[in-house]
Parts: structure tokens; sequence; C-alpha cells
């Protein structure tokens, strides 16, 4: 089996067995934070897991110290996660959602590759490129055994702050959110509205094509291109409202072969929860 570590197609999961590869479903809905675990039971890629973007993948206990809406959970939390499931060394992990629109499936496949965890990939398309292809769903849920995980954070991977965002040499910052949100027109979740002066926009969903599929490796370089100019991709951090879909611009730089990007985790809601910061409006 080849490992998957950006993306994996639909025909290329269905074909793995079940001791090959831990199936994660990261549905979310924000608007109703109960719908998407009521949706994986209605109806789940078989053999999946669900993970709880609030309970699994953040720690809500420490949105008081500015951390942003969707904290990072602890490295004890994140392992005790991954144990529940009965995740293990050399195992394919394929984290899925809803597709276009989708949220929580490449914070998971980040928080993996930062606790050093590399053979794990996003289903290109989400459940409904499953679903499109034919391809069964169940609503039996399947225990697994559970399993003693002791990863560390990688090193290597620096979860960038409030500080670093302004030191020299200053990162470039690219905003994953739509643009009416980074322009300042509308915001319907943080403090305030506007984005972190001097970053660049380039909300997720430009990643995917309309079949809710990610654009390809080729066309995906030169789109980043026109927002990096002279950075390299060590160079750029990235942020959206609450460092969830912030990730999708990391994988898809990433899948496009442009690697060494991070994640300002706190993002928008970490940033503007100290109101003496800076804000912008409009395009830069």
């Amino acid at each position: 089996m080849t490992l998957k570590t950006t993306l994996i197609d639909v025909d290329a999961l269905a074909a793995l067995s079940s001791d090959e590869v831990l199936v994660v479903d990261c549905r979310v809905d924000l608007a109703d934070r109960t719908q998407g675990e009521r949706t994986y039971l209605a109806g789940h890629i078989p053999g999946a897991v669900f993970a709880d973007l609030e309970r699994d993948l953040s720690d809500m206990s420490r949105v008081p110290e500015g951390l942003g809406r969707h904290p990072l959970p602890s490295t004890s939390a994140f392992n005790a996660v991954l144990g529940r499931w009965g995740w293990k060394p050399g195992l394919q992990v394929v984290c899925y959602d809803a597709g276009p629109g989708a949220l929580a499936a490449a914070r998971l496949w980040w928080l993996l590759r930062l606790a050093g965890v590399h053979n794990v990939a996003v289903l290109d398309g989400g459940i409904a490129a499953w679903q499109a292809a034919g391809l069964p769903l169940e609503t039996d849920v399947h225990p697994r055994a559970t399993t003693e995980v002791a990863l560390p954070r990688d090193a290597s991977q620096v979860i960038v702050d409030h500080v670093a965002l302004h030191a020299a040499p200053a990162p470039l910052l690219i905003d994953a959110r739509a643009g009416a949100r980074y322009r300042g027109e509308v915001e319907p979740l943080d403090r305030a509205a506007g984005h972190v002066p001097g970053a660049r926009n380039r909300p997720y969903v430009d990643n995917l094509q309309a079949d809710g599929r990610f654009k390809s490796p080729a066309q995906l370089r030169q789109e980043f291109a026109a927002v990096l100019g002279d950075a390299t991709p060590d160079q750029v951090v990235h942020m959206c409202g609450s460092g969830v879909t912030a990730c999708y611009n990391l994988l898809a730089m990433e899948h496009a072969g442009l690697h060494g990007s991070r994640l300002y985790a706190p993002s928008w809601s970490g940033w503007v929860s100290d109101p003496s910061r800076p804000v912008a409006k409009g395009e830069e």
C-alpha cells in the first residue's frame, strides 16, 4: 500500500481494507454543534469513527485565554483521542467531511502532522464524492480496540503566536476567510471585522473545483504563486477565523509541492481578543 500524505480519492480509499486504514468522519455544523454527530449516525463511510471539532480537535476550556474560538487540544488530550480511535503507527488515516464548504477534516490532518504523523490524507471531495461514486454508507458504529498513544509534538512545526506575526523578518500572512469577512464588510462570529494588517486574502474555497474536489497541483502552484509573490513557502503563515479552514490552504500548498508553511492557530478570533491590536479593512 502506498501511503497518502495530502489527498486520497474515493477509489483508493475503497480499495483499502479495514486493517490498513483509520477513517475519521469530521463533519460539523457551526450553527448546530450536535448536527455533525447526528449526521454521522445517520450514515457514514463504513468503519469510520467520529471526530467532534470542539470535543476532540479543540480545547474549548482555553477560549478565555485569547487563543481563538477553537484552541488546540493539549498533547495528552489528543493522544487520548487517537487511542480511543485505535490509532497505531503505520496505519493510513483518512479524514473526511462534507466536501464543499468543508471544515474539520483538514484540521485533523494538520493536527496529526503537527504530532509527527504524516501518513494522513483528506478524502478529496468528502463524503459527497463517496456517495457520487455509488459507494455505500452504514449506520452501525463499530468500536475500535483502544490503544496506548504517546506522540510528542513535532518540534519542527512551530505554532505561530501573536507576537511572531510582526517579528523581523515578518512572515507572509494568508487569510483563508471569505473576501467579505477579510475586507471587514461583515463579521458574523468575531468581536471586530477586518483583517490583520498586511495579510493577503486566499479564500479556502478557491482551492476547489465546482465538484468539491481540489484543483490539480499545477493549477494550485500557479494560483499560490500569484499570492506569494517573492515569498517562499516556508515564509507563509496561514490564518482564518479560528484556525480551522486555514488548514485547507496549508493542505493545498502541500499538495501543490509548496512545502513548509505554518498555521497561526488563534487566527482572527485570537487576534481581536486584544482590542489594542491593529485592524485593517478593505483590500491590501
